[in-house]
Order: structure tokens, then sequence, then C-alpha cells
């Protein structure tokens, strides 16, 4: 085989590799929602087996199995003829750290997943195809299937645990502080806030349909004598307090609308009170990084939604009668950016 060769060869499997995507995708999905993590984190077991568990057709369940193999999610022993869990399968674990079940399960979801099958007209378009993909908008579907709503703030809670652990500490508060967090979904920001930092008192702002579940990690914490979750819209209103955390928030909207909750957290402001937003920062067009790709989700799902650079948060900042005082980064892409009252 000629280097030309070679190279066509490599590159004819790379894009196999990129075109199946989707299809690794859905047998993650799959392995999540039949529970392959949990019936394997005690041992390997045969394919017979876990079907037995998970409630499944045995051969298709060895199908699967064996097809998990290549990407590294469950091993083989030929000598037993049993499948292992590995560390990466461990991740669709519920109560493993850093669990990423959820969003294996939510990003394969009609929502995402029906959005993204729509995904070439949105980019002729500039449009998301969300209305035409499951008949009404991301917020109003999740608003009415409660079930994938609860799944989806679980999701985000996991997505955020490694940045929240980051930003618990780069981020100052003191003994007194009240810190709210802005459309919050479980809590899990204020939660990691109140343990870090002694002597702070927490609320969880999110709407109601979402409140339920913030409760049960509040209490499920211990945490409900310092933290309570307060139903709302912050486009509507913010409860006054000293430190609003904004997470994962503004890159759901568009320009005009994270203006809007900027402000509505200006005028909560209490005197010395501090806005902290923690988001991705997108790079430059030669240096992207991950944050390119989340930019085509929150293309596909949300109306103007988008993934921002520092000059934008700044523009917003600026439009709300805020200034950024302070950037810290974290893991890439996240940063944390702290903004005063001018």
């Amino acid at each position: 085989m000629t280097a030309t060769e070679k190279y066509a060869a490599e590159d004819q499997r790379a894009m196999m590799s990129t075109i199946t995507g989707f299809w690794v995708s859905q047998l993650t999905a799959t392995l999540a929602h039949l529970e392959i993590a949990e019936h394997l984190h005690d041992g390997p077991k045969t394919a017979a087996r876990i079907a037995e568990l998970a409630g499944s057709d045995p051969h298709a369940t060895f199908r699967l199995l064996r097809a998990a193999v290549d990407p590294g999610l469950v091993s083989h022993e030929p000598e037993t003829d049993c499948f292992a869990s590995t560390s990466l399968l461990d991740r669709l674990r519920a109560s493993a750290p850093d669990s990423l079940r959820n969003v294996a399960l939510v990003w394969n979801a009609p929502l995402h997943w029906q959005a993204w099958g729509r995904f070439t007209e949105c980019v002729r378009t500039g449009e998301n195809q969300v209305s035409s993909a499951v008949g009404r908008s991301t917020f109003d579907f999740l608003a009415e299937n409660p079930v994938e709503a609860d799944q989806f703030s679980r999701a985000m809670a996991e997505l955020s645990t490694p940045t929240i652990r980051e930003a618990v500490v780069a981020i100052e508060a003191g003994p007194g502080t009240t810190i709210v967090d802005v459309g919050g979904a479980t809590g899990a920001f204020v939660l990691g806030m109140l343990a870090e930092h002694p002597g702070t008192e927490g609320l969880v702002l999110d709407l109601p349909h979402v409140t339920a579940a913030a409760e049960r990690e509040i209490a499920a914490r211990g945490m409900q004598e310092r933290c309570r979750a307060v139903p709302g819209d912050f486009f509507e209103a913010v409860p006054e307090a000293d430190l609003f955390l904004v997470k994962f928030v503004l890159h759901d909207w568009g320009d005009d609308a994270c203006i809007r909750v900027l402000r509505q957290c200006r005028q909560a402001m209490r005197p010395g009170a501090r806005v902290v937003v923690v988001d991705m920062v997108t790079g430059t067009p030669d240096d992207p990084g991950t944050a390119a790709l989340m930019d085509l989700n929150m293309l596909a799902i949300a109306p103007g939604a988008r993934e921002h650079d520092l000059a934008d948060f700044d523009r917003f900042f600026a439009a709300a009668g805020l200034v950024r005082t302070a950037t810290t980064e974290l893991s890439p892409p996240y940063c944390v950016l702290e903004a005063e009252a001018v």
C-alpha cells in the first residue's frame, strides 16, 4: 500500500466513524435506559444474565453489548463469555461520581433528537426547527412533559458538576451573603456555594414546573434551613440578593433576552452586590474548541440561542448597567465572569 493509499484508507475509516456517530449515540442511550452500568457494577456477566436483569431480549442484548466493545463502553472476556464494565461505562451509572446518564438520555430523547434530525434546514434558514419537530417551542415542550423536564434539569446538573466544583472555589462569598441561583434548575450551583461558604443562604429561582426537582435536591443535601426554591420567571423579576449566579443561562436566549435577564439582576442588587456569569466562552475560528459544537446544539434547539465570546458578554453587561470586574478561567471552554453595578 502506497502512502497515498494509506492516508485515503485512514480518511475513509475516519469519515465512516463520523457518519455513524449517531449510531453510537443511540447505543449509549440504550445502555443508559437498560441500566447496563448498574447491572455490571458488581462484576462481569453473560449477555443472557444481563438481559434477564434488564428485561430485554437476550439475542438483541448480546448484539448491543458486542457493538459496545469497540467504543470502549464494555469489554468482553472470552474465557467466560462475559461482558464487563469499563471506566467509560461507569459514567452511565446514576450514582457514579460525575455521572452523565441523564445527559445520554436527554440528548437522545425526542426534543434534541428530532430537532437535530432537521439540522440542515436549520442552517439553511438560520432558525431552529424544534416547533416542526415536536409541535411547540423547547421550553413549552418541557413544561408539558414533566418527566423529560425533570430529566433535562438533572442532565444540566450533571454537565455542570465539574464546572461547579471549580467555580465555587473561585467565587468569594462571606457569611451573611444571600445567593440567588438564577434559572438554577435543581440548584446544584447554589448548593455547592453554600457547602463551600459557611454562613451563606441561598435561593433557587426557576419556573414552577422545575422547582419540585430543586426542592428534592435541597432536601437530599439537608440544606432546607439555608436554601429554598422560588418559582418565578427571571425575565419578570429576580429576588433581592448579594450575589446572583447566572450559570448556563444566557446561551439559551437571544441578545435582547440576555440583557433583560441581567437587568432584572441589576434591579435586585443590594449595595455591593455582584452578578456572576458562568458559561462557555467561544474561541477564535482557528481554535474554536468544544464551544463551537455546543453552539450548533443551541442553534438546533432554541430561537436566538448561541454561545458567546467576551465581547458579547461585555456588551450585555453594559446594556444592563453592569461592568465586568473579574474573569477567572476554568477548564476550557468555561469562565467565571464577575460584574458589578456601574
